[in-house]
């Protein structure tokens, strides 16, 4: 089995276990230890997953955020469900932001049932998918692409938006705990805080499961703003903070109640 093959398949195992074993994997493929971290070496500095002791993950942490790549396979359902709560948002003739991420994506490919509409993100997917639609305008931000995140950053991204103007953005984070929302990479924090700067309304999506999480960099205090949107209600107590806080949390219904 070629190198490429065997890290192709490590990675599809981390999609369906999110964590992977050195002696489970040298056993499944027949290779020595020392062949399987040397995969794991080549895959981390790929920004796929990091490697923990005996093995890799792809769950974040403060300072990793798995590659797009593997995000846009993992919870599907969730995805979906939040998009389309967040879909009943937006009005035809609307100016929006979306920005980076896999959650972010899906929204993107069900704009089209809004047009028409004006939409400005910097997520290289969206772009793809809405480029030469009738009835949307899209306004593609430049910047320093990121395979990792399949999306623009930089300085001429948050200068493009700081020129800009929108009805709402959509933003997503991988970390909330408390009142704040949380990303591992400052890039990305930074056109993120520039999408919501250039936007009259706000509204972040967020996976229960990163409900309780943090990552390195404060991306913005809920309050900021005007909801949340995650596919599952969160613990009583998270629950009781953000109605304590004023924090409107909107819970997207499951797909078949959609």
């Amino acid at each position: 089995m070629k190198r490429e093959e065997r890290q192709q398949l490590i990675v599809n195992l981390l999609v369906e276990d999110k964590t992977v074993d050195v002696d489970d994997l040298a056993e499944r493929f027949s290779v020595s230890k020392m062949t399987i971290h040397r995969d794991l070496d080549d895959l981390e500095q790929a920004g796929v997953l990091r490697k923990v002791r005996g093995g890799a993950t792809i769950d974040a942490g403060t300072q990793f955020e798995s590659d797009f790549r593997i995000r846009e396979r993992q919870d599907g359902e969730a995805k979906v469900a939040m998009a389309q709560e967040a879909l009943a948002i937006i009005e035809p003739g609307m100016t929006i932001m979306v920005n980076d991420g896999s959650m972010a994506a899906v929204l993107g490919e069900m704009l089209l049932r809004k047009r028409p509409l004006t939409v400005i993100t910097n997520n290289a997917a969206i772009m793809e998918r809405l480029k030469g639609e009738n009835g949307i305008t899209l306004i593609a931000l430049g910047g320093i692409y990121s395979a990792k995140f399949n999306a623009y950053f930089g300085v001429v991204t948050e200068e493009a938006l700081s020129r800009l103007r929108a009805d709402i953005a959509f933003i997503s984070t991988p970390a909330v705990s408390g009142r704040l929302a949380y990303h591992m990479d400052d890039n990305v924090v930074r056109a993120k805080r520039a999408m919501i700067s250039s936007s009259t309304k706000s509204c972040l999506l967020v996976n229960h499961q990163r409900i309780g999480h943090t990552a390195l960099h404060v991306m913005a205090d809920l309050a900021d703003f005007d909801t949340v949107i995650t596919d599952s209600a969160p613990a009583a107590a998270v629950l009781e903070e953000f109605d304590r806080a004023g924090i409107k949390l909107t819970i997207a219904p499951a797909q078949d109640q959609a």
